[in-house]
């Protein structure tokens, strides 16, 4: 009997949804503002060359490449889970990835397809969630969950999801938030309702992740996490840096085991 519980418990996980209605209803509301420098999501832009550089360098080294070309990911492919409007999707198909950007809102999808200058075959968008693409068994090299587990319903699947859709070796991203006092001072109050940074209301303190916390629930996904980066903000020169300091703004690398080989059994006496 405690078996047969056990397995419907796994189950109803495995078919849980990911996805929090409210959040995709509050960005969806925003989605004409994703690629305004000035606009909603000012800070994702100022912050977007310290993310891109962060997922260049690891994955440059975790998949052998020669950072010195232009497209040194060519022949790889990346999701980007919760793309927005693609502000990361865009750059990261610039060097080579063949990316597919997903988001459960309608209007951010409709938002990164309308952004698209020029016809590019390694650059799809399709309204899904992630466990929607798991489902359908496609594993991608890269996986890209930034900014959004802070947004997600259950942040434990979530990130099952994301390790399902890995190959072998193949690396998760996730850039978020600590939940410390610091960043409900810095994140939440100040960003939100003193710096009017972002509409007030876009973040749930409750729902921020410390990096404990986080590199446990990704190993429990079968993970392993590789890096633990800050990420600080310097109003002095209004731009963001690395930092040893993750109480606030932190990226997350891990990596999927590769397959083991399987050992040949010796031939059996005659």
């Amino acid at each position: 009997m405690a078996r047969a519980e056990r397995r419907s418990r796994k189950q109803d996980a495995r078919h849980r949804s990911s996805a929090d209605a409210q959040e995709i209803e509050k960005f969806s509301a925003l989605a004409g503002e994703w690629w305004n420098p000035q606009g909603a999501f000012a800070p994702l832009h100022r912050l977007n060359p310290l993310r891109l550089a962060f997922v260049r360098r690891v994955a440059v080294e975790q998949f052998k490449r020669d950072a010195r070309t232009l497209t040194p990911f060519a022949g790889l492919s990346l999701i980007d889970i919760g793309c927005g409007g693609g502000l990361l999707s865009e750059p990261l198909a610039r060097q080579g990835f063949d990316v597919l950007g997903i988001d459960a809102a309608p209007e951010n999808i409709a938002a990164a397809a309308a952004h698209i200058r020029e016809a590019n075959d390694s650059l799809a968008y399709r309204c899904a969630r992630a466990e929607d693409i798991a489902e359908e068994k496609s594993c991608f090299d890269v996986a890209l969950a930034m900014e959004i587990v802070e947004h997600v319903a259950d942040r434990e699947s979530f990130l099952k999801h994301c390790a399902a859709l890995l190959k072998p070796g193949g690396l998760l991203f996730i850039a978020t938030i600590a939940r410390t006092l610091k960043s409900l001072a810095l994140a939440k109050f100040g960003a939100e309702y003193l710096l009017r940074w972002i509409p007030p209301g876009t973040h749930d303190w409750n729902k921020f992740v410390s990096p404990r916390e986080l590199s446990a629930e990704t190993q429990s996904a079968g993970l392993s996490v590789l890096e633990v980066q800050g990420v600080r903000f310097d109003p002095l020169v209004w731009r963001w840096h690395l930092s040893s300091d993750t109480d606030v703004n932190y990226m997350l690398a891990a990596a999927k085991p590769q397959a083991r080989p399987l050992r040949s059994r010796p031939n059996s006496p005659r």
